[in-house]
């Protein structure tokens, strides 16, 4: 094996990859249960690509036979309800583990110099993975699949000049129907997965660079030993790798029993209405994005004007990459913040908590209202953020990480 190795290293960098990225990249003593969704959504990534390449192998992209190919995969394909339902539940599952992911970076402000475009590589993958999603929402072209693809494209046509043509382009027709289809299954099984790829690796590749941010926000590189390893750093491999698989029996469990027990979530997570066939001529009583997607839609449906309310959704999107910038405190984590950045941020997740909820209900007069308001408070979170950072009373930062 040693002389294996030797030959493949002096052709490809095996073992200095497994160094430099496992065996000696060295993170800080302190992680602790928020660093458990970084490692959760690469390993929820592969298992959508596996699950999804199986899918493809049956599923038939056509507006007339879309539809039936599911329910082949549901009834007919050994197994192919589990290969769906692993599918299905690990979309949710994904966006579970990246909100999750994201908001220890606002805990502990892994945004902040040096890691702005480990956040910026990170908010790209946010977009490509709502991207995919939507493309993949098409594809069981159940009525909901339909009619929430319907509005979400009729969206771009607000855009001035060039909204309808590219309203147009991107259905490939001038309704919704075999051409969409089709170009949103090639984006959603070539295209994007490949984008995602690049991206999480572009992720990986920045943080590696820079080290990790710990629940200090002690850069932990300042302090090193005479050999050059820092004081307060331990190797990835075997310590975190073998801590990771903790976490991943957990997440394991949590996602069997939605997989097994509760695939549908209730009609969140699949709704009742996708498993009726496509009607172009018969529209739900209630049109609602996934889950994942309804704080936005809540913001959307919030504001009157059709073109507003694009722009103030595109403006949810757009404003948190500019995050590093907005937060202009010194201090990384929460631990040493003030009483202000806490309630600003607990009233900003409970914002976008409450968006996701109302959007879910009947576009009643006082539920508008409330997403008028919580719309305010998401944005304000940002504001308030930009005036106070700059001269917020902070704790003393330790120059060591505690345990």
């Amino acid at each position: 094996m040693g002389n294996l190795m030797a030959w493949i290293d002096e052709r490809f960098p095996a073992t200095k990859m497994w160094n430099d990225h496992l065996a000696q990249y060295y993170t800080p003593k302190n992680f602790n249960f928020w660093y458990f969704f970084g490692s959760l959504a690469l390993m929820v990534l592969v298992i959508q690509i596996i699950s999804g390449i199986f899918l493809t192998m049956h599923y038939k992209p056509d507006g007339a036979m879309a539809f039936a190919s599911v329910e082949y995969i549901m009834r007919d394909v050994p197994y192919g309800w589990l290969i769906r339902y692993i599918h299905s539940t690990g979309a949710t599952a994904f966006f579970v583990v990246v909100y999750l992911h994201m908001f220890r970076g606002l805990m502990y402000g892994s945004y902040k110099k040096p890691r702005e475009l480990i956040w910026l590589f990170g908010m790209f993958i946010y977009l490509a993975l709502m991207a995919e999603a939507f493309m993949g929402y098409l594809l069981p072209w159940g009525q909901m699949s339909y009619w929430g693809a319907q509005v979400i494209i009729s969206l771009f046509s607000a855009i001035p000049v060039i909204g309808d043509d590219l309203t147009l382009w991107i259905r490939g027709d001038f309704v919704i129907g075999d051409a969409t289809l089709n170009r949103f299954f090639a984006l959603h099984v070539i295209a994007l997965p490949f984008v995602l790829v690049f991206l999480v690796i572009a992720h990986i590749l920045a943080l590696h660079e820079v080290g990790s941010n710990n629940p200090d926000g002690v850069e932990i590189k300042k302090n090193k030993g005479a050999d050059g390893i820092p004081l307060d750093g331990i190797p990835f491999h075997p310590y975190y790798s073998v801590k990771d698989i903790v976490g991943v029996v957990v997440f394991l469990f949590f996602f069997s029993i939605v997989m097994f027990y509760f695939p549908d979530g209730g009609g969140y997570l699949l709704e009742h209405a996708n498993f009726i066939a496509a009607d172009p001529l018969k529209t739900p009583e209630h049109i609602a994005p996934v889950w994942y997607f309804t704080p936005f839609y809540a913001i959307l449906r919030a504001v009157p004007d059709k073109l507003m309310g694009v722009g103030t959704m595109g403006a949810a999107i757009v404003v948190l990459f500019f995050l590093p910038w907005i937060d202009r405190c010194k201090v990384k984590s929460i631990r040493y913040r003030s009483v202000i950045f806490k309630v600003n941020l607990t009233v900003f997740c409970v914002s976008f908590v409450v968006l996701g909820w109302l959007a879910m209900q009947p576009a009643t007069e006082i539920l508008t209202l409330f997403s008028r308001i919580f719309t305010f408070f998401y944005f304000a979170f940002f504001a308030v953020l930009y005036v106070t950072s700059k001269n917020e009373k902070t704790k003393p930062v330790p120059d060591r990480v505690t345990s």
